[in-house]
């Protein structure tokens, strides 16, 4: 349904990604499967974090922290997007329409922080190894993750606050299949120049400067590792640095896909896109990337993948 011009919009239908009956079923197959091993990746070493003695260290304190931000960012979308999937009629209430966008942004921005913490601590941890315990202490660890939370709830408020007090009277139709700033302000009934610019300076500038930052880190981390390895002083750290080295590197690719699609979501909100190209890094974003950091991050790590594997046989064992 469309309201006339003289009523508020209570619901938003939501454009998905195609019309074809078998291609939703395919996409809902896939995104479920996704989805469960998102949950199950997250979940394991979340578990395994807090069970394992060994991982019991700050830097593993950090990968679980990321873990349970993931683990809360894939239910926003998710879960919508596959019952619509399966529902003729895909619609949102302007109240869940604000819900999810607030909840997408808080969990979103706590991650992009995080990926600064955690760069910041490998940094230290090499340029730094003496002093790595007095520098990246366990209250200066909380204090920088309740940080990476404070400011994604911040930053949340300030994207909610951008959307809540614009007037729909519409049309209604959602050209995504989640609620997001750049989709939503485009249907509101007046002048969204300022709306887009303020979206701009919140979203796409901080996004375009935590990405800078992140990029130099880890390619002076990665020049470092490099000339150890090419002096080869030490071989033990030739060996164990290469590894570092590859581990660092699939991190910066992983970074560059996370930051890369939200730069082209916000940083340049007026330049009219195709509408399946948005959808496609939208959905790349929301549902790959939730996936792509327990993989990267913690699955590759040698010493969690053990622990897993320890943790597993010690519970088949009680069975």
């Amino acid at each position: 349904e469309q309201e006339n011009s003289t009523t508020t919009v209570k619901n938003f239908f939501l454009v998905g990604f195609t019309e074809s009956a078998m291609l939703q079923y395919i996409l809902f197959i896939t995104f479920l499967i996704i989805y469960s091993m998102t949950w199950l990746g997250n979940v394991t070493i979340i578990t395994t974090v807090i069970t394992d003695q060994q991982l019991h260290k700050l830097m593993y304190f950090l990968l679980g922290n990321l873990a349970f931000i993931d683990l809360s960012e894939s239910p926003v979308t998710l879960p919508k997007m596959l019952w619509d999937l399966l529902s003729e009629v895909k619609t949102i209430t302007f109240g869940g329409c604000i819900t999810q966008m607030s909840f997408f942004h808080f969990t979103g921005d706590a991650v992009a922080i995080l990926l600064i913490v955690m760069a910041l601590d490998r940094y230290v941890a090499l340029h730094k190894p003496f002093q790595y315990l007095n520098v990246m202490n366990h209250n200066v660890l909380l204090r920088l993750v309740a940080g990476a939370w404070v400011e994604g709830f911040v930053h949340s408020i300030v994207q909610v606050a951008l959307v809540i007090r614009l007037p729909f009277c519409g049309p209604n139709f959602l050209d995504n299949f989640y609620c997001d700033v750049p989709q939503v302000i485009k249907l509101a009934c007046r002048d969204i120049y300022v709306v887009e610019l303020l979206m701009v300076s919140n979203s796409g500038l901080l996004t375009t400067l935590i990405f800078i930052a992140l990029i130099v880190s880890y390619a002076v981390i990665l020049v470092k590792i490099r000339t150890r390895i090419t002096e080869g002083k030490h071989k033990a750290f030739s060996t164990c640095g290469a590894q570092t080295f590859s581990t660092c590197a699939s991190h910066l690719s992983v970074v560059t896909i996370y930051f890369g699609t939200l730069i082209f979501m916000y940083v340049w909100p007026a330049v009219k896109y195709e509408s399946d190209t948005n959808k496609v890094v939208a959905g790349f974003y929301s549902v790959i990337t939730p996936l792509l950091n327990p993989v990267t991050y913690t699955l590759r790590n040698k010493v969690v993948k053990l622990a897993i594997i320890k943790t597993f046989l010690r519970n088949k064992g009680h069975v």
